[in-house]
Formats: C-alpha cells, structure tokens, sequence
C-alpha cells in the first residue's frame, strides 16, 4: 500500500491520505456496515478521478465514491481507496432558469442546490430528509428519492445527462441514445430484450432495487442510459458531473394533516389520495410522532397522514374528500416547518425505543405498491412480534415505501442469527405484495443477498453481466449488488467491546445532521466546529467513529493514548449541542470528558487544565487573600502571556468583591417591605404580585456559581431583586462553604477531582428546601445532568438535579402571577449551549416576550465556550464559530437593541470579539424595576455594584 500512496501522490493534485484517522473516518456510513479502507483520496477534478481509477485498477485495488456518507445499507464503504468527492467536487458549475436545468458536481449538497435555485422559484424534486448534508453524487447512486417524489419522481428521473469514469480511467458521457454507452451494453440489451421486457418485476414508483432501472434501456422507453446508470450505488462507475432537470416550486403550499384511528386505516387511505395529485403523502403513527414529542400538534388519531397540496384550496378539498377522524390545514411556514421537522429527525428518533433500547437500520426503506401499503403492514407488524422484535413504521405512503428502524441484537451470534432469518422472512413478504426490497436507500450489503427471492436467477445473472460491461475488472464497490457480500458480515458493532463507552458511541448511526453548514432552523448549535471548518473529524459522526475504532482498536491503535482521536475532540467546543441537536443524543462532550480522563492518567497534564480546569480554586484564592485589584493590575501592565492561555485574549476583570461578601447580609425577604413595581397593586399589574402569592411566595436557594460569584456579582445581584420582586424568599445555601457544579474539571477530564468537589457541594448544601435557582446556564446544565452521571449512587445527586431550576423556571414555577416589567425593547443575542442542548429556554422566551424584550435569540455557538477559546491553538476556531452567526447578528441588530447573553463565556465573546456590553436577562429585568439608593436599599440591594 505504501507504493500505492506513492503513486497516488505523484498522479494526482488533490489529497491522498493513507493514515489511521483518514481511514477510519469512512469505515462506516449510516448501516450497520464497517468496512475498513487502505486509504482516502479527495480528487480535485474529474481528470483526478481518471488518473486515481487508473492508478488503482493497475494496482487492482478496488474503489468506492463517496459523497456525504448517509446511505443506510453500506454502499458507501469499502476495502479498497475511498473516493472524498465532497472536499473539492462540490459545485454547482451552472444554473439555466428557462431550460429548468443545472449542472452539479457529485459533492455538492442538496440543501445547496435548492438554496440557489430557490431565488428563481426551482427546486430538484427529490428530497430525502437529509436534504441538508446528502450529496448529489449520492442521490443519484442510490436513485433517491424523498417526500416529494410521488409528485416529482425519483433521482433517476430528473437526472439528464452524466459525466461517468470507469475503474480503469475511460470517460463516458451519457444521456437518452446508445452514444456514450461502453462497448457492449447495447449488444448485451439487445439479446435480452424479452427477459428486461417480461422478467422484471412490476414496476412501480419505488422499485428501486438491483438494477432496476435497466428495463429503461429498452428501445421503446427510449433507451435513458442516464436514468439506467442511477441507482448503481458506485458499482459501474463514478459520475463526475450531472446534468439535473428542475421543477417549479408552488409559491405557497399548504399542509394538510388527517388524523386516523391507527396506521393500518392511516395506510389504507394513502392510496385513495394520489387523484388530488399531492406533492407528497407522508405517513406516521403515535408510536413515532410520540417520541418526538410532536403528538399535540397534530388533530386527532392515532396515526397521521402529512398530505402537501400546491395552495390551500387544494388542501381544503383533501380534508373534504378524505375519510378522517380529524383534521388541519397549516398554512403558515413556521408552522410547516414545526411539523416537518417531526418528519425529517424520524431517523433519529426511530432509533430510540421508548425503554431507552437502540434500533437499527437494515430493512429501513421498502417499498410495496401504495394499494398494497395496508395489508403489507399489518402482516409486517405480526412478523415483527413473531421475532419478539420492535420497529416504528413511518415514511412515504403515498407511494408504499416503509421505513423503520428495528432492536435487533447485532452484537450476539444469536441476535445475529435472528436478524438474518427475519431479513430472509421479511425479503419474502415484500416481494408477495409485489414490493422492492429497496424503495430509495438501495440495497447495499444489507439486502443485495436476497436479490434472487424478488428478480429471480435469470435477471440477477442479467445484472452481473451489466456490471461486467461497465467495470469488467470487478473493481468498482465490490460486494455490493451483485456477487455480495452476505447481509450478516462486516457488522460494525462486533469490533466493540462490551463497555458503558461502546455502547454509547455506537448510537451513532451516521445520519449525519452535525454535517450540515448551518442549522436548518436557524436556532440549532450542533456541530461548531464542523461548521467552520468542514472537516468530517471534527463533526460529531466524525468524532464518535474515532472512538469507535478507538475502542476497536484494529486501525486506530492507541488505546486511550490515541493521538488520532485527541487531535479530533481537541476542536470539540463541549458544547453539548449534539445532546439535543443529534436524533438520536450523541453527548461528545462526555465522550469528551471521558476520553481526558484516561488520556491523561499518569502523566503531567497541559498547563491549561490546571490553570483554566482549576479556576475555582485559584479564584477562591485570590478572594481569600484579597487580591484581585492586583491580579487585575498586573493582567493589564504585563505584557507576557498567561503560561497555559492563549496569548490572543485579554483575561477578564476579576470583581472586587465577590457576590457572596454582599449579598449574605441581604438574602430573604424584607419584612414589612413592599415588591417594588406596586407589588400590593391589583393583581396582574406590571411587576405585581397577589397578596395570596406573597404569602405563599417559595423559599429559593439561589445558587453563587464560580462565574457569578467571582467575575459578574453584578448578576447575582439582580437575581436577587428581581427574585425578590417577585416575592420570593431567596437565600444562599446553608453550609457557608464553596460549592461548585465541578464544570471545569469537566471539561479537562479531571473525573476524580469533579467527583471530590460536587461530594464535597453535596455536603455543604445539605439539604434544600425548594428551587435551586443557578445563574450561569453552563453550571445549571452540570448540576442538572452531569450531577447525577458521576455520582449515581449518591441520592443527593438526584435530589439537587432535580430542584435546578434557570431564573426564568423559577419565577414560572414560584411566582406565576408576578408579571415582569415592561421593557419593550428590541434584543439580540446568545441562547447558552448548554442551556439550549439540556435545560431549554422555552420559560426564557415566555418571560421575554411578557417583559416585552422582542427579538428570536441567535442559533449557534458563541465560541468561547468556558476554558475552550482561552486555550492556546483554537483562537481561530473560536472567532470563526462566533462569525459564524453571533457577531453578524450583532452587527444587524436594530439600532437600541438590548444585547442579552446570560453565559459568561458569551458576554465575554461578545465583549472581546464584537465591542459590546451583553447582559443577563436578570440585569435588563432589575433594570427595569424601580432604580436609584432607595430603590436598592428597598430590594435588599448593596447601594454600589462591585
């Protein structure tokens, strides 16, 4: 392989990379295949292409395109050289508005093309829920297809031309006619025209298993050679460039949702829908829609049909001709994106049984004619329960393609043994209903075995002869589609050993959602790091296949020493966006956390996980010896470095006196002391309260975090009147010592040392006797989930994650009827990762929207994110993640627009990075409420902030 490497090296201008991480980055896709590479080649132009397929068909090694990596069956990995056609074949070469067309390269991204075609009122049809990181060059492998093709067809049909290499270098350029087409083809269709005319299955919408569209090639179908050629998953050749066909997009679709009494009525009626020409007919029941917590937007039922109509007349006549129990038409886009979204994470969300058991893909896409649907379901759900097996059905029912996901045990001889059978049981049913084993995701190893049961011998052997004229030496995607690779080999989950760690890396499927540019909605964090860089180790697949074949330990052989996976989560911002970003709630930052931990047992740690891991200490220390006037002066005179922090930041102010020198004289309520904002008003009155509210008012612990306590008391302050404001009884925890939600020495991997400290908070809080109100989103999300994690057997831990509530929870919670003041003002700014990914910020915009505070706060990461942007070698990363949405927000933002961040790590960035003073929400409330000495003295206030 090293003569190969070489080789490649000398013949081609883009990047050759036979080196661990490179490999295993691609060893998998999103099945439940591993295939381990010699090594990765990102070509950058067709003439790569040529010369990589030349120089590894006279090495006769075998070669596998791939795009963005999502297929479902194992299509996209490989023994031999992995073709990257993302890095640099990712454009879109031209765009012809009248002739509805574009020209692509085989990387670029669908989301891509349809944001650049958008502006002249075209789409491409297809549209799998991958939309955002699936590639075209993958689409038109697999013949994809997505929601919309019941009204736009599928890949293979709204492709027009293609621009193919063969393995041993031979380009071809394809279309509708035999010109282009390798020698022999058309003698090899002419001497079957009976079997291609007779022998196939019925074709229907979605059979798109095999070959299946070889009968295209029949000369009264106008012999497509293009439309032939999709759906070859890499076997035949690789398309360097496509012509594409584009549709009129409807300029205001509207949604119709039918509620039905269960899937199978759901399934019948799917059918009956396809004369009023919908753009698309979606399918799911309870048991999907409830995990994705999506049940109480939908009408009534138990199962639901998404039927997409061109305007809302078209919609109306669909709830007026179906036999429903309940329906709606939304025709508000926000409100189509909410529901769809349900749809597009189903991948994900599938993958998790309601018992917390994984499921996985591998018969994740059949299809039987939509007639059919009904009665192929019920039997496949009594198939289901004859195997003791559990899936949640859901997909595109208009056109019969069922997809799900299933709990097979893949890790034991005997789940293995039982998968096979019921893949044999299952390939039977659909091919008695007339179906495709494969309705868009192709076959791959997962089904390309059992071929035979639905074309029969004759037109299995017709394929092998048509993979011949096009790759006679057998060195395109070997094992797949014809000659296989049986469905039960190459397993992924059979390299892992059986540890806590495994199982949880494996969760990742690979569907890929932390690929995408920028969050679909505009409100997402996951995966910063990708973003700004677009390299796939540092997306959150990226990472958890590193560990995977970290803990494998076959290519990556390093064990917890592995530089190949410390290099990937050195750029892992911990910002626990995958948490609640991911489908299926890959948590890196753990990983993470776990990872250091083992990294660096036994040996002298970087100088940053002692100076920024251990901030508490040292700013408890410098409290103590009252010396922050000096560490400030000395911070802003010396002109070297803090040894350990990245020279690029100026390190922030330290407070004069912490929060809890002044605020234990001034906790609980004053007696005989009105709330201001006319607290003994009438009820519902602006920064009011009830009198019966008062007297019920909660006792709060409020919660002097690391950040607050040292850095920004100014915040802990105004928690304190606008808590106070509200009536409540706010306190300090009772111990009188430090506490600390050991977030820092998370971060580092310093395990034992977070565990001594949340024992040791544990033991100084005792016990609390309401909420535990915390400032800083950061530490709320640590108390809240990672508490629990590290000391499982100490029921404290449970109790005090239980009783963190944020500022906003809190006032929800204990002081409802207490209106805030009215600020009405415009906002921009950062909702915390942490806060966004583990305790929400649905109670932060209702208590916003009624302070009148308007504006959607940014998506994204603020990039500074805690001890990450102040370490040496991520400056660059960390003000890229912040221009990446924060800082062009701020710079739009409308002029008197408040800034609101309530992380410090984001006030910090914001300060640093965009000139500007942002502010706990809790600041702009107390700011709010009557000011000046008496004001203050009345709320309980010191008369000066520190």
């Amino acid at each position: 392989m090293r003569d190969l490497e070489r080789t490649l090296r000398a013949e081609l201008r883009g990047e050759v990379d036979f080196g661990a991480a490179a490999r295993a980055l691609v060893a998998m896709d999103a099945s439940n295949y591993r295939r381990v590479p010699v090594g990765v080649v990102a070509p950058r132009d067709a003439d790569d292409v040529a010369a990589a397929l030349h120089v590894c068909a006279e090495a006769g090694v075998p070669v596998v395109p791939r795009g963005g990596g999502t297929s479902i069956a194992g299509q996209a990995t490989g023994t031999g050289v992995v073709l990257d056609l993302t890095r640099h074949m990712n454009g879109l070469l031209s765009v012809d508005p009248a002739a509805r067309t574009a020209v692509v390269q085989p990387g670029l991204v669908l989301g891509r093309l349809r944001d650049a075609v958008r502006p002249y009122g075209l789409t491409f049809g297809p549209d799998p829920s991958t939309h955002s990181r699936c590639t075209l060059g993958g689409m038109i492998g697999n013949n994809a297809c997505g929601a919309h093709s019941v009204a736009w067809g599928t890949t293979a049909d709204n492709v027009t031309e293609l621009a193919v290499t063969t393995y041993a270098g031979t380009a071809h350029r394809i279309g509708t006619g035999w010109a282009g087409a390798p020698d022999g083809l058309r003698e090899l269709v002419g001497a079957h025209l009976g079997l291609l005319r007779t022998g196939m299955p019925p074709r229907f919408s979605r059979r798109i298993s095999g070959y299946g569209g070889l009968d295209a090639l029949l000369p009264e179908r106008g012999v497509r050679l293009a439309q032939a050629f999709c759906g070859s998953e890499g076997t035949l050749g690789v398309v360097t460039e496509a012509v594409v066909r584009l549709v009129e997009l409807p300029p205001a679709p509207a949604l119709a949702v039918l509620g039905y009494a269960d899937e199978s009525a759901a399934a019948d009626a799917a059918a009956g829908l396809l004369p009023y020409r919908p753009l698309t007919v979606e399918g799911m029941a309870e048991d999907l829609v409830g995990a994705a917590g999506g049940v109480a937007a939908l009408p009534r039922g138990r199962a639901w049909l998404f039927v997409e109509m061109p305007d809302e007349g078209a919609a109306r006549a669909v709830v007026r001709g179906a036999d429903a129990l309940d329906a709606l038409v939304v025709t508000d886009p926000a409100g189509q994106r909410a529901l769809w979204r349900i749809r597009e994470d189903a991948a994900g969300t599938a993958t998790r049984m309601p018992d917390g058991r994984m499921a996985w893909p591998g018969w994740e896409d059949c299809a039987v004619p939509p007639a059919r649907l009904g009665a192929y379901l019920r039997e496949f759900r009594a198939l289901l329960a004859a195997h003791g097996l559990r899936g949640t059905p859901y997909g595109h029912f208009g056109e019969g393609c069922v997809h799900v996901r299933i709990d097979f045990d893949l890790a034991s001889a005997a789940g293995v043994a039982r998968f096979r059978t019921f893949s044999e049981e299952l390939a039977g049913l659909v091919v008695a209903h007339g179906g495709s084993l494969s309705g868009e995701h192709g076959d791959g190893q997962a089904r390309a075995e059992l071929l035979p049961k639905m074309y029969g011998a004759d037109v299995v052997r017709l394929f092998a002869a048509y993979k011949d004229v096009w790759d006679p030496a057998g060195g395109m995607n070997p094992g797949m589609l014809v000659r296989p690779a049986r469905l039960d080999e190459n397993l992924r989950f059979a390299v892992l050993p059986a540890t806590p760690l495994a199982g949880e890396v494996a969760r990742c499927v690979g569907v890929a959602k932390c690929r995408t540019a920028a969050p679909p909605d505009g409100t997402g964090v996951m995966c910063p790091s990708y973003r700004v860089t677009g390299e796939e180790q540092h997306s959150t697949r990226g990472r958890a296949r590193l560990l995977h074949e970290m803990l494998a330990g076959e290519v990556v052989t390093g064990g917890w020493r592995s530089p190949e996976v410390a290099e990937a989560l050195d750029l892992c911002l911990a910002c626990k966006g995958c948490l609640s970003d991911c489908p299926v709630g890959v948590d890196m930052a753990s990983y993470k956390s776990e990872f250091l931990y083992h990294h660096w047992a036994g040996r002298i740690r970087p100088l940053a996980h002692y100076t920024l891991g251990g901030l508490p200490a040292w700013l408890r220390l410098i409290a103590r010896l009252r010396a922050a006037g000096a560490v400030n002066a000395a911070a802003r005179l010396l002109p070297v470095p803090v040894p350990g922090l990245a020279r690029e930041r100026a390190l922030p102010e330290l407070a004069k006196r912490p929060f809890t020198r002044d605020a234990s004289a001034v906790t609980g309520r004053a007696a005989g002391r009105r709330p201001r904002g006319g607290g003994d008003g009438p009820p519902g009155a602006a920064g009011g309260l009830s009198g019966a509210a008062r007297e019920a008012a909660a006792a709060v612990t409020l919660w002097p975090d690391t950040f607050t306590e040292y850095l920004a008391p100014e915040v802990g302050h105004a928690a304190l009147r606008v808590l106070r404001a509200a009536g409540l009884d706010v306190s300090l925890p009772r111990g009188g010592g430090p506490v600390c939600c050991g977030l820092t020495y998370l971060s580092t991997g310093r395990l034992d040392r977070a565990r001594k400290v949340l024992r040791r908070t544990l033991d100084t809080l005792g016990e609390v006797p309401g909420p535990v109100t915390v400032l800083e989103p950061s530490c709320a999300a640590a108390l809240r989930a990672d508490l629990p994690a590290l000391l499982p057997d100490d029921p404290r831990a449970a109790r005090l994650a239980a009783a963190v509530r944020t500022v906003a929870e809190t006032l929800e919670e204990y002081a409802p009827d207490w209106l805030p003041p009215r600020l009405d003002r415009p906002v921009v700014g950062q909702t915390h990762c942490h806060q966004h990914a583990v305790l929400g910020d649905a109670a932060d915009r209702r208590l916003r929207e009624r302070a009148g505070l308007v504006g959607e706060p940014v998506g994204g990461c603020c990039g500074l994110a805690g001890n990450f942007g102040f370490e040496p070698g991520h400056h660059e990363v960390s003000v890229a993640c912040a221009e990446e949405q924060l800082l062009p927000s701020l710079r739009a933002a409308r002029a008197g627009a408040l800034v609101q961040a309530d992380g410090f790590s984001c006030r910090t960035q914001i300060a640093q990075l965009g000139g500007v003073r942002a502010r706990h929400l809790v600041e702009l409330l107390a700011e709010g409420l009557a000011d000046g000495p008496a004001g203050r003295a009345a709320q309980g206030a010191p008369d000066t902030q520190p």
